[in-house]
């Protein structure tokens, strides 16, 4: 909190607040959890379309998915307790944003997880990314909810730190959707689950500002414990008393705990608490009212229901062993009052605690882009060092701690543009998130139009009609000009990208302050993107024998900030511009070209350009390919590694039939084909010369090769 704004509190409550008022008014006064300076931009965003049912304002958005299925989506960080506990911050992470989905009434059914970290060169980058994987892992097997896909890469702006972000999607009936917050005077309020220990007390205040050196010692009080056990109970038992039907709102406990979850649950509509501090049931002794209050002890959940139904709702509980206790009731004047032993010990205003005032920080745009000439560099050192870049390996080691297949929904698995998940027999649901800090730090409007651009592509690739987004914005301190800048103009970027798809934002996250000792990490948004697939029509990404290979798209001399000029140490570039017209256009001609079934295989070329997609196909099919990138349809003159590694948006590698050669050309603007698949090389030309040749099981072993960079034997 700033010094003005205690001015403004004392001078709205016409008195000087008690201890316990000042705790619970850092707490909701806190960047984390106002969003007092990102809510002016955020405006921007499109958050109404003919699948949205509940858009941004409550712990998840829903889309509509048929007449009898709704879609419960959510994103969250868990950057500051990741980097300060990777265990422990990554699993609750989890636990957090599954809760999100299940307080709107909905199963929680997958996750993914954009994670970023630093160099794995440094011994404490791989402590903090095998940590991280670790307790996503142990958190959501135990919970039985699958980790079906996300993002894993590595930047020299994240040295020491981490980037944890969690999605989850639930199914729900609509008849069994509950809102977050109450309509009448009287319930009951009823805390369920853990017990309230002194773990995440001034979470989000800790979340709030930038980490210092002695982080790892200093904050890891304000990292909450996990207990997935408890939180599979939960889940069970909340979904049983929400199908009784009296169950009037829910709120998950999470970031700034109690006060929090209660406030909000009944400011929204204007009511107020009474909360009786003294009944919530404690895991420690000795606690005062204030920690009771901010403390953000995991796997809780808040419950309003009106008095004749807390005996039933109770029983619930008790037949999945969760301690709950009555702990406070809404009341119709606005106020929020909390008494200890009897004694009232606050009493605010509701809507200082829920009606922040904005801030709007001083901006001064950056320039990082310059064009510059691509170094001259063979070929087949050029393919070396992007095919062996962390962040072009298979993340087979990450995914393969998760249990992406248990509940039995999943058609796609990680590995794939985009996951599918199984709704009903004829449709499935794809489900993917996309962000790239690199095009972001050169240009945070177009990278934050190519992450939408990407989502778009990845659910398209796999046949899938795009529903609706929710993205999850990092950034550094928004008290940096540079930084708030680059943040007004991702949200630019991100509201012209999804008004240009007819998409809306349904929900979202906002994480500032991601910088440890003065080093501030690159614009990282990250979206995520839901879709509707038929399931008999999804194609496979592998190639095969005999198929002709095409280029849907253009390619530029957009290589700033790609994964070629990054292993070149190559400062400057420009990064890759959207153009939306084509965008659509395209990402229409791939979903016609499927429904078709013009096409075998399709993937999407975004990191790593045409060269890392096309080999990505041969690994996951069953044959090599001789391609010509001569032949691919290029803007201006470019050499073969500009053609190769370009990361320019709008493009797909297709593989087909070769009598579908002439109803595919009538589909696109920009359309060639390059090559034929066969053999068990991976073989590119130009004009005739080979440029590289190299056997498919070399590539395989290669690719595979994340763990040695973590000191592990293969």
């Amino acid at each position: 909190m700033f010094p003005h704004e205690e001015g403004v509190i004392r001078e709205r409550l016409k008195r000087e607040p008690n201890e316990l008022e000042w705790a619970m008014l850092e707490v909701m006064w806190s960047e984390h959890a106002s969003y007092k300076s990102s809510r002016p931009w955020l405006k921007l965003l499109p958050t109404e379309s003919e699948h949205v049912i509940l858009g941004p304002g409550e712990d998840a958005g829903i889309v509509k998915f048929d007449d009898e299925t709704w879609i419960a989506i959510g994103i969250e960080s868990h950057n500051h307790p990741s980097a300060v506990e990777p265990y422990g911050g990554a699993a609750t992470g989890v636990g957090g944003i599954v809760r999100d989905i299940l307080c709107m009434g909905a199963r929680p059914i997958a996750l993914l997880d954009p994670i970023r970290f630093g160099p794995l060169e440094k011994e404490h980058n791989r402590y903090l990314f095998e940590y991280v994987v670790k307790g996503i892992a142990d958190y959501g097997n135990r919970i039985g909810v699958p980790t079906v896909g996300g993002e894993t890469e590595f930047d020299e702006s994240l040295d020491e730190y981490t980037l944890v972000n969690v999605a989850c999607i639930g199914v729900m009936k609509p008849e069994h959707l509950v809102h977050s917050y109450v309509s009448e005077a009287g319930l009951k309020l009823i805390l369920v689950g853990n017990r309230t220990g002194r773990d995440g007390i001034h979470g989000v205040t800790f979340a709030s500002e930038e980490l210092g050196e002695n982080a790892e010692e200093e904050d890891r009080s304000a990292v909450q414990i996990p207990d997935p056990f408890t939180e599979k109970l939960l889940i069970e038992a909340t979904l049983e008393a929400v199908y009784t039907g009296k169950v009037k709102a829910l709120k998950d406990l999470g970031g700034g705990g109690l006060t929090c979850a209660s406030s909000e649950m009944v400011g929204k509509k204007g009511f107020g608490a009474v909360i009786y501090a003294d009944r919530v049931p404690l895991r420690e002794p000795g606690m005062t009212p204030a920690e009771i209050m901010i403390s953000e002890s995991q796997e809780r959940m808040l419950f309003a229901v009106r008095p004749g139904d807390v005996e039933e709702i109770g029983r619930i509980f008790e037949k999945y062993e969760l301690e709950w206790a009555v702990i406070g009731e809404v009341i119709e004047e606005p106020h929020y009052i909390v008494y200890w032993k009897s004694e009232k010990v606050a009493d605010l205003p509701v809507e200082l605690l829920t009606d922040v005032p904005t801030i709007e920080w001083e901006m001064k745009p950056y320039r990082a882009e310059k064009d510059v000439e691509t170094p001259e560099v063979d070929f087949r050192k050029a393919f070396d060092l992007v095919w062996k870049g962390p962040n072009v390996l298979s993340k087979r080691w990450v995914w393969e701690g998760y249990d992406h297949e248990v509940q039995g929904r999943t058609v796609l698995k990680p590995g794939r543009d985009s996951a599918v998940l199984k709704i009903n027999e004829k449709y499935g649901l794809a489900f993917v998130t996309d962000g790239n800090p690199n095009h972001s730090y050169f240009n945070p409007y177009h990278g934050a139009m190519g992450a939408v651009a990407e989502v778009v592509r990845n659910l398209v690739s796999v046949g899938a009609e795009p529903l609706a987004l929710v993205d999850n914005l990092n950034f550094a301190s928004p008290e940096r000009p540079e930084v708030y800048w680059s943040f007004a103009e991702t949200v630019r970027g991100l509201a012209n990208a999804a008004k240009a798809f007819g998409l809306a934002y349904v929900s979202g996250n906002v994480s500032f302050y991601n910088e440890v000792v003065d080093r501030p990490i690159k614009p990282t948004p990250v979206v995520a993107g839901l879709g509707k697939v038929e399931l008999e029509k999804i194609p496979q990404m592998g190639i095969e024998e005999g198929l002709l290979i095409g280029i849907v798209g253009l390619t530029k001399k957009e290589l700033g900030g790609s994964e070629l000029y990054a292993r070149l140490g190559v400062e400057g570039g420009l990064a890759p511009r959207v153009s939306l017209d084509e965008e659509k256009a395209n990402a229409g001609g791939i979903l016609r070209a499927i429904r078709k079934g013009l096409v075998r295989a399709v993937h999407d070329a975004s990191k790593g350009g045409i060269a890392a997609a096309l080999t990505e196909m041969a690994l996951a099919g069953k044959a090599g390919f001789e391609v010509d990138l001569s032949k691919a349809l290029v803007d201006g003159s470019l050499f073969p590694v500009e053609v190769a590694f370009s990361e320019s948006h709008g493009r797909y590698v297709v593989a087909f039939e070769e009598e579908k050669i002439e109803d595919l050309k009538g589909l696109f603007r920009h359309f060639a084909v390059v090559g034929k698949a066969g053999g068990s090389n991976v073989v590119f030309r130009w004009s005739g010369k080979e440029l590289l040749r190299r056997p498919i099981p070399e590539l395989r072993k290669i690719h595979e090769s994340l763990p040695k960079l973590l000191g592990e034997e293969e």
